[in-house]
C-alpha cells in the first residue's frame, strides 16, 4: 500500500467561483432591490367577502352533520324487535299477519324455510297429535 500524504494530492476546483469585484457593488445592489419591491395591499372589502365565505363554509358544513347522521342510519328493524313487538300486541293476530303480507314477502320467506327429513320426523314423532299438525 502506498503511503497518502495530504499535501501531494491533487486538489479539487469548488464548483462555485464569485464574479469578479462581486462583493464591491453588492450593498448597493441589494438596496435597490428592496427599494423595488412593493408591498401587496388586500383592500378591507375584499378581507370581509373572504371571511364571509369561510363563515358561509362553517355553518353550511354544521347544519349538514345532522341530516347525514340521519341518513346513514337504516330504518330496517331487526327480527328480534320485530317479534318482541308483535308477541306483546294482544290486537294482532296470525289472519292479520297474513293479510298484510305480499308476495315478495311470501317468495322470501319460501326462500329462506328450508326443512330437512330429520327435522319433519322429530315433530312428527314427539307430538301424538299429527291431525292438528298436518291442519296448520
Amino acid at each position: 500500500m502506498e503511503t497518502f500524504k495530504l499535501e501531494n494530492a491533487p486538489k479539487m476546483t469548488p464548483g462555485f467561483k464569485t464574479p469578479d469585484h462581486y462583493f464591491d457593488d453588492f450593498s448597493a445592489k441589494v438596496l435597490q432591490q428592496i427599494n423595488e419591491r412593493e408591498v401587496k395591499v388586500i383592500p378591507i372589502y375584499k378581507r370581509k367577502k373572504v371571511i364571509a365565505m369561510i363563515a358561509a363554509a362553517v355553518i353550511f358544513i354544521a347544519l349538514m352533520i345532522p341530516a347525514v347522521n340521519n341518513y346513514n342510519k337504516s330504518k330496517e328493524l331487526d327480527e328480534a324487535t320485530l317479534e318482541t313487538y308483535l308477541s306483546y300486541q294482544s290486537g294482532i293476530n296470525q289472519y292479520d299477519l297474513i293479510r298484510e303480507l305480499d308476495t315478495k314477502d311470501i317468495e322470501a320467506i319460501n326462500k329462506n324455510v328450508v326443512l330437512e327429513q330429520e327435522t319433519l320426523e322429530d315433530v312428527l314423532s314427539s307430538n301424538p297429535n299429527i291431525e292438528n299438525l298436518i291442519s296448520e
